[in-house]
């Protein structure tokens, strides 16, 4: 490949490595979001996903992004094959805990910093990811539950972003989020009180994938966090235990905590 192969003090193989790891869990990323994931500059990034996309190791997606490519995914089937898709399974499972609890519940994923979510409530129809359906992810029990399994270069991009205040609750400084992700790591279970919307409390699990990466989170609306997490904990821990099994094949593995210990001022 072309350019300088030690830039930055990285070789050409360990970029490409970065960027092909990041796919490991099925997830669809935009160049921007790699260049933040992998620590690569923009510009590299570009040009080493365009001939990784020249060799089909990866392709452009629906939305816009990269996801793994025939190329790749040809020497990822065997077992995995016939495997469901997140996508495939997610409005099923938000179907029947929503019909289970009466509650409004959600899946999200991480795109870009942000959290894009399908939703289901009541009796309406379960949307689909969509390009005005998403939430800020320091914000949100979704975006928590999803930063505290996330490599420690996402958590650091989003911080160097700034976080806004939406209610007198938001988390707004680097340690207070910090701290929040730390809690979520050791006890899998992601709250938000009040820091989007004023009065709204949810709670939040992360959903493995293949290798035991965490690829989403499922999030259930509470009337409120004293009473409402331990109801909370034991459906979403079922729900999202069987969506990990199904997405991941016969074995789910716990997925590695990234055990970065940053700094508000990392």
């Amino acid at each position: 490949m072309a350019g300088n192969a030690v830039e930055a003090g990285r070789t050409v193989t360990s970029k490409v490595t970065a960027i092909l790891m990041a796919f490991a869990g099925g997830t669809g990323w935009s160049l921007s979001e790699l260049a933040r994931l992998t620590g690569i500059p923009l510009t590299t990034t570009h040009r080493l996903v365009t001939e990784l996309t020249a060799a089909q190791l990866l392709e452009r997606s629906p939305e816009g992004g990269y996801c793994i490519g025939p190329a790749l995914g040809g020497l990822c089937r065997g077992e995995d094959a016939g495997v469901p898709t997140l996508a495939q399974r997610a409005p099923a499972v938000l179907a029947d805990l929503a019909d289970t609890t009466g509650a409004a519940v959600r899946l999200g994923v991480l795109r870009d910093l942000r959290v894009a979510y399908i939703e289901k409530a009541g009796r309406a129809p379960t949307t689909s990811f969509a390009a005005g359906a998403v939430l800020p992810a320091h914000a949100s029990a979704l975006g928590k539950a999803l930063l505290a399994f996330a490599p420690s270069t996402a958590v650091r991009a989003l911080l160097a972003t700034g976080l806004p205040r939406y209610t007198p609750r938001t988390m707004t400084r680097p340690d207070q989020l910090l701290h929040a992700l730390s809690v979520t790591r050791l006890t899998r279970l992601a709250t938000c009180a009040g820091e989007l919307v004023a009065g709204e409390c949810t709670v939040a699990t992360p959903v493995v994938g293949p290798g035991g990466r965490v690829v989403a989170a499922l999030e259930i609306r509470v009337p409120d966090l004293q009473a409402g997490v331990q109801a909370a904990r034991h459906l979403l821990t079922l729900t999202a235990r069987s969506l990990s099994r199904e997405l991941s094949g016969p074995a789910v593995t716990a997925p590695a905590a990234h055990p970065v210990v940053m700094s508000a001022a990392s």
